[in-house]
């Protein structure tokens, strides 16, 4: 993508990546991403903000090629999508100097062996003049890294956001312009990057609130001209509040737990409470993420192998564990042969999770009519536990198939 204006003083200079469909070697990408960088030209002094994958260094040096000299190069972030090309920048333009946290001076002399000379630490609300143009630099620790913070303009009332409020969205446009499919890409990017961190995103959400921001230019996917949409959602996201909806992630080997798993999905449905179902043999990890954002219950329900939980369901409650979600209650039900350690083993995995277990419901070989009365028994507890917590409206829903 070559460079655009954004502004009069804003030059968008970095790269889409329209084929990836992998980042980390574990997030999906259906959508690729993108390696945002802005060059911001101050009447006396410029900087450049973001420093794309290393994979799209050429881009990079491409659009700031005709530039004569480069004063700053703000490092918001030190992973290697944000500061993988900072190495080449430095060579082009000796004269350089990154601006970063001091925990991120560290990273970068670990990731790039940046040489300490060429970086100049930068203090929490410190700010840098560029003439006409001002940059302030606002500490947001653990948005996603302990070393993350985002540059402000006032001037021209734009945040530049890093990772908060991003999207892994390939897209030619500059800005948002389909809020809906927006909304959609940055879900799946809070679910699967930030939701472990709700209570300091919450706390950094209040200090912005200070602020009043026109545009928000986040490091991937388009930014926000209606920065209204974006803060809300997250608002909403890192609340606690929570929906009727339970998530259902599975695994059946030879149907008995898939038996029960529509068992339950007829007994949620009947007392009015949604579902979201997972078939963890072919799942897509990021939109089971996106699910646990904000439902009230998770139920796993897997087959023993070897008297423990299938490898998938391991999977998903390592996910889940990881993940931290607002989830209030969940419960585990499944089949089994010959041993059965498969409770157990899935409550060790998910003590991260602040909830409340409901009874697990565990038949050996296909379920009776016996244990089909216990799953309904079960969708009762839910149904209870979803009335009391104010979420359960009574009115059936119509059940998501994932």
């Amino acid at each position: 993508m070559k460079a655009r204006n954004i502004s009069e003083r804003v030059v968008s200079v970095g790269a889409v990546d329209w084929d990836r469909r992998l980042f980390d070697a574990l997030i999906p990408l259906p959508d690729g991403t993108s390696y945002n960088a802005f060059l911001v030209r101050g009447k006396e002094k410029t900087a450049l903000i973001d420093a794309v994958d290393p994979a799209f260094t050429e881009t990079l040096l491409s659009n700031l090629a005709g530039l004569e000299r480069l004063d700053y190069l703000v490092a918001n972030h030190a992973e290697q999508d944000h500061a993988g090309a900072i190495t080449a920048v430095l060579a082009r333009f000796p004269e350089t100097v990154v601006l970063c946290t001091p925990k991120c001076k560290d990273f970068l002399a670990d990731e790039l062996h940046l040489s300490p000379e060429r970086v100049r630490t930068v203090a929490d609300a410190e700010t840098l003049s560029l003439g006409d143009r001002t940059l302030e630099f606002l500490h947001m620790p653990w948005v996603h890294w302990p070393e993350t913070m985002t540059t402000w303009m006032p001037e021209e009332r734009t945040l530049f956001s890093c990772d908060f409020f991003g999207s892994h969205l390939a897209a030619n446009e500059l800005l948002m312009t389909d809020e809906g499919r927006a909304l959609e890409a940055a879900k799946r990017y809070y679910a699967e990057i930030m939701m472990p961190f709700r209570p300091p995103i919450r706390g950094h959400l209040d200090r912005l609130s200070r602020f009043d921001v026109r545009l928000i230019l986040p490091s991937h996917g388009p930014g926000w001209p209606k920065p209204s949409v974006i803060l809300d959602a997250y608002r909403d996201w890192v609340s606690d509040k929570v929906k009727n909806t339970v998530v259902l992630p599975y695994v059946s080997m030879h149907g008995s737990t898939k038996v029960m798993v529509d068992a339950l999905i007829d007994s949620l449905t009947l007392r009015g409470i949604a579902v979201e179902r997972f078939d963890l043999s072919s799942v897509d990890l990021g939109r089971l993420a996106m699910a646990l954002v904000d439902a009230a219950t998770i139920v796993l329900a897997t087959p023993a192998v070897l008297v423990g939980p299938h490898p998938h369901a391991v999977h998903a409650a390592y996910l889940a564990n990881a993940l931290r979600p607002k989830t209030r209650f969940a419960a585990v039900m499944g089949s089994f042969g010959w041993g059965n350690k498969v409770e157990e083993t899935l409550a060790g995995l998910m003590k991260n999770l602040k909830v409340e277990l409901l009874p697990s419901v565990m038949v050996k070989g296909l379920p009776r009519s016996a244990d089909l009365k216990k799953i309904d028994e079960l969708a009762e507890a839910v149904a209870q536990r979803h009335r009391s917590a104010g979420i359960l409206s009574g009115e059936p829903h119509v059940i998501q198939e994932a």
